[in-house]
């Protein structure tokens, strides 16, 4: 994919496009476009109507649109697109913890819910190396909740930078999904914003922030994939925001 560089000074230009479909969801797309024109050519409209409209949810769920990931080394991007519904100090995961890891000490979690509406392809919020990756299986419990953290399935991701810096992250499946996917794996070097995985069919992410650091977001406010600037290393002053 090439790479395109914008900056604030407004030189070039910036257009809308369709986004593309991922390559997982495609085989999902083209079974239930297969059923609907089954249903079509049977006459069987009050089936072929309602598959037509899965169809287009199908793809809809799994586009995959361009980003534009804002780049300095202070920055902290979202990893999801959804609702900030959780903002909160815990201690990480045990999976993150240890030699290496984040620690067992109380840090700010951000998570990230995400509906059956928004795009489910998730993407790393600092470059850097993928030190720890770990499967843990589970139960689907909505992922709106907190224990959801401690219970459902969920994937972690430890992503350490060249001057140490450390962030982990979590994908959680929910109630629908029952499937975690990643793009990356231990030792992979990973671009901030870079696509590092996906789950199906509605769930969430945590974000496990560095000590001495504050969400730069507010509960309720909506967070895009690579793009919103969830944290600012060193940060530490208050945010509020006003629900409008």
């Amino acid at each position: 994919m090439a790479i395109e560089k914008y900056s604030n000074k407004g030189l070039g230009e910036a257009k809308w496009a369709f986004p593309p479909i991922h390559p997982e969801g495609r085989k999902f797309a083209v079974i239930a476009g297969v059923i609907t024109a089954f249903f079509a050519v049977m006459a069987w409209e009050t089936l072929a109507w309602p598959m037509a409209a899965i169809t287009i949810w199908v793809l809809a769920f799994f586009r995959d649109p361009k980003r534009v990931t804002p780049l300095d080394e202070k920055y902290i991007v979202s990893p999801a697109d959804g609702l900030v519904n959780l903002i909160m100090p815990v201690k990480p995961p045990v999976e993150l913890q240890g030699e290496g890891g984040l620690g067992d000490e109380e840090l700010i979690r951000v998570s990230i819910f995400m509906s059956v509406f928004d795009v489910h392809v998730n993407r790393t919020p600092i470059e850097g190396t993928v030190k720890r990756q770990a499967y843990i299986s589970g139960k689907f419990l909505n992922a709106d909740l907190d224990k959801a953290s401690e219970e459902n399935e969920r994937q972690h991701f430890l992503v350490e930078r060249n001057d140490g810096l450390k962030v982990g992250f979590t994908q959680i499946a929910g109630l629908v999904a029952r499937r975690i996917m990643a793009f990356v794996k231990e030792g992979d070097f990973v671009a901030v914003g870079q696509r590092i995985g996906l789950i199906r069919f509605g769930s969430r992410v945590d974000v496990y922030l560095p000590k001495g650091t504050e969400s730069n977001v507010v509960l309720g406010q909506r967070a895009i994939a690579g793009e919103t600037v969830i944290a600012v290393i060193g940060q530490t002053k208050e945010i509020e925001g006003v629900g409008q």
